[in-house]
């Protein structure tokens, strides 16, 4: 194995511990930082050969999102900056795992499998979040990506969704954008721009937005990008990385599990506030209203915004475009029926994590993918991106078809179709509320919210629980659906599923129905459940004060 002599030489200072195992799940690697080394420098391999099998440049970001600061993790990049196919994360199981002596033989297997090339060039881009151990992680994958004779471009601190950005620019040779910085400021501010000329009375206070930054890296790139806004935004950042731990009493998935505003804000009554997570690939909104109660518009309510002012826009256009909702088992019942029964746009449910999404997404003209946690984005078909652009330069339509397609013309523009994006998500938000002239408020009234609850139960195998009908019906271990069933009947509106955390030894509970004090009731008894029917390890969950 002479082609592996640099290998060799390298995993030596990237050592595996012997007896780890590691799974590549829904979100890539993610766990205690310390044990992560050998995988980063593996995934730089992993990373190559996939350069080479596609003839494209792949991405690796080092990120671990929403979770406690001293976690890390990576994740693999695809040439139109989706997420990596599912036989290439069994590849990354694979390597990840290998017994140091093993690792080439390992190597071997999946080069002979996919037929790879070894003489073809490989291209990988880098980027990292703002953790203390991501630049040593970094440095890693970097050792790992030149073992195999590739050659790199680390972009340094970045979002996650700016490095799929970037992917997805390089491999369409520039037809999607600049794979800069510079570049996606530019085309992003650009767009916002050219929309919220079309609002009409837009004040200085109406354009005002609390940012929550999660002490992460979507606050520092928002600093870069507040010049490009031309007073068109005005951000108020708080955890802006100046103080605070990432993701400590802040973020979008705090926001959004505990539903209460994040430690560090101060809000005043009405005033519109967003959440980006850990490396700014999530976002929800919220309020506080005149009575202090707090008001969460998560990734359902981004969804229906978008998708009922798209739908608004293709009938004004006269387009022949098809817009669908796509959605996971965590979406609220009352997004669900009023999309489908009041604005008629289609919705379907898949399995929990954004691949899945994206994947259903595909499959329409205009696909709309949010998951409840504020991760999501839009997808255009080549048909419907083709058909917006002839009709915003045909000089022989109405006024009203004009208008409208470029309005869409510019919302295309605007979104970040590679992956779910908080900057790019916020700003499509805001752009539309300024279109419609929507306060926060008169947003979060479309629809009522059913009250529900997350919560989660340590096991110590999440694999004993297997799900069917995208995750909202459990199969195993016996006798656990018929028990959530039961439980479900005591309450009116409800509703409940668990299924596997993706990266630890969890199992997600979650509970909807007609009042807080049945869903949280709900939630509790369907976490007794899986403590008793599934291994459940540690405290026995105790109802919720």
């Amino acid at each position: 194995m002479a082609q592996f002599e640099d290998v060799i030489l390298k995993s030596a200072l990237h050592s595996k511990p012997k007896g780890l195992t590691l799974q590549y799940g829904t979100a890539g690697f993610r766990t205690t930082a310390k044990h992560l080394d050998h995988v980063m420098f593996r995934m730089g391999l992993l990373a190559t050969l996939r350069s080479k099998r596609t003839k494209s440049t792949i991405g690796v970001m080092v990120t671990a999102s929403h979770n406690p600061e001293e976690d890390n993790g990576v994740k693999l990049i695809d040439p139109m900056g989706e997420m990596v196919t599912p036989d290439w994360e069994g590849y990354a199981t694979q390597l990840a795992n290998a017994e140091q002596d093993a690792l080439c033989t390992a190597l071997n297997d999946i080069i002979e499998k996919e037929s790879i090339n070894m003489s073809e060039k490989a291209s990988v881009f880098i980027g990292r979040d703002t953790r203390p151990s991501s630049e040593s992680l970094t440095q890693a994958v970097l050792d790992g990506v030149s073992c195999l004779g590739g050659e790199s471009k680390d972009y340094g601190l970045v979002t996650t969704p700016q490095l799929h950005y970037m992917v997805r620019c390089r491999n369409t040779h520039g037809c999607y954008g600049t794979d800069t910085l510079q570049g996606y400021y530019q085309k992003l501010s650009h767009a916002f721009i050219e929309l919220t000329k079309n609002a009409q009375n837009h004040t200085d206070d109406q354009k005002r937005l609390l940012l929550d930054g999660a002490n992460g890296i979507g606050a520092l790139k928002m600093r870069e990008m507040e010049t490009f806004f031309q007073s068109a935004l005005q951000v108020a950042l708080f955890n802006d990385c100046c103080s605070g731990k990432l993701n400590h009493l802040c973020g979008a998935d705090y926001v959004k599990v505990h539903q209460r505003p994040p430690q560090g804000m101060v809000m005043d009554p009405g005033q519109r506030c967003c959440s980006f997570d850990g490396d700014a690939d999530r976002i929800v909104y919220y309020f506080n209203d005149s009575a202090g109660c707090f008001h969460l518009l998560d990734g359902d309510k981004i969804a229906t915004l978008i998708s009922t002012y798209l739908k608004e826009l293709i009938t004004q256009a006269g387009l022949n475009l098809q817009i669908a909702v796509v959605q996971t088992a965590y979406a609220n019942g009352s997004s669900t029926r009023y999309l489908e029964d009041i604005m008629k746009v289609t919705v379907c449910c898949t399995k929990t994590g954004v691949k899945h999404l994206h994947h259903a997404a595909q499959e329409f003209d205009i696909g709309v993918y949010f998951e409840a946690n504020g991760h999501g984005t839009v997808l255009f078909s080549k048909q419907a991106e083709e058909q917006i652009q002839e009709l915003a330069q045909n000089p022989n339509v109405s006024d009203e078809k004009k208008c409208a397609a470029k309005l869409l013309k510019n919302t295309v523009n605007l979104i970040n179709q590679a992956t779910g994006d908080a900057i790019s998500d916020m700003l499509v938000i805001e752009a539309v509320l300024a279109v419609r002239g929507m306060t926060v408020q008169e947003w979060d009234s479309i629809y009522t919210d059913l009250p529900n609850r997350q919560l989660k139960v340590k096991v110590s195998d999440r694999c004993v629980i297997d799900t069917t009908d995208a995750e909202r019906r459990a199969v195993t271990p016996a006798g656990l659906q018929d028990t959530i069933d039961t439980l479900v009947k005591k309450y009116a509106k409800a509703r409940a599923f668990v299924r596997p955390s993706g990266t630890e030894d969890v199992v997600r509970v979650y509970a909807e129905a007609d009042t807080q004090e049945s869903a949280d009731a709900l939630a509790h008894e369907v976490c007794l459940a899986v403590y008793n029917l599934a291994g459940g390890v540690g405290e026995v969950p105790k109802p919720l004060k």
